[in-house]
């Protein structure tokens, strides 16, 4: 009986090998899913939506066009407006994120590679172009998360703070965060982490500090109206709106009654 029962299962797999090879042809199979078919014929369409840039990867990534390389001026853009970034998707300002990204580690790069070579980096002003842009994109995004927590929470999702004074008496806005120890067993937070100030030196410390800064706001208002006054002399006919948005800090009407203005005759 045990001989008969193998003998049985011995013919049923040979019976599905041979099916298995009378099914085998050279020809594609017609009766292939829907799926794997619509693949086959639409490989460039898959590979569209997996790469998004020229794949490179490698060390040129880090460098500039070599067209650019010797110029000594490149033609570039502005930098992206907020008003521009606000019309944009969430995708897309995590997508002009990481370009920014990426333009910015070439030109600090390419600036230390001029820089090593003793020569003059083309258009520094680029790498402010680009860090401004990179401003005001986490500007939108920040103002979008604030809008979304007050809406679910009534809170606006920023990281909380508080104004505080270090061991030096100098203010500063202290964020807060979450640690896995207790306050009052985290040492090692006590330790890099002392507000408040007192003592004698600490009290001269502040005196001295104070009356540095004081004396230069007094300089950068001198500087200002020295700079004002001899616009004037100049040209007495200029616009004072325009002259106080540029100078700010310069007291026009007293730098008007100024003797050095005023005494002063233009040369024919």
């Amino acid at each position: 009986m045990a001989t008969l029962t193998k003998a049985m299962q011995v013919s049923k797999s040979v019976n599905n090998v041979t099916k298995l090879f009378t099914n085998l042809s050279l020809t594609p199979n017609i009766t292939a899913s829907p799926k794997h078919a619509f693949r086959r014929r639409t490989s460039s369409l898959h590979c569209a939506f997996i790469h998004i840039t020229p794949e490179r990867r490698d060390l040129m990534e880090f460098f500039d066009d070599p067209k650019h390389w010797g110029q000594n001026e490149v033609r570039v853009g502005r930098s992206w407006k907020k008003d521009e970034l606000r019309l944009k998707s969430n995708s897309d300002l995590h997508k002009l994120w990481f370009v920014l990204l990426k333009e910015r580690n070439m030109l600090m790069t390419m600036e230390q590679a001029y820089k090593e070579a003793y020569e003059i980096f083309p258009n520094p002003e680029r790498l402010d172009k680009v860090q401004d842009s990179m401003n005001n994109l986490e500007t939108i995004v920040r103002e979008r998360n604030r809008a979304y927590h007050l809406l679910e929470t009534g809170e606006t999702g920023e990281r909380p703070g508080r104004l505080t004074y270090n061991r030096l008496g100098i203010r500063f806005y202290y964020r807060m965060r979450q640690y896995a120890i207790p306050k009052f067993m985290n040492t090692k937070w006590h330790k890099t982490h002392q507000f408040g100030f007192g003592g004698y030196a600490v009290r001269k410390f502040l005196r001295l500090y104070r009356e540095k800064i004081w004396n230069e706001k007094r300089r950068a208002k001198n500087r200002e109206n020295n700079r004002v006054i001899v616009l004037l002399r100049k040209f007495p006919n200029l616009d004072l709106e325009a002259v106080k948005e540029q100078y700010p800090n310069a007291d026009i009407e007293k730098i008007k009654q100024c003797n050095k203005v005023n005494s002063y005759v233009a040369p024919q």
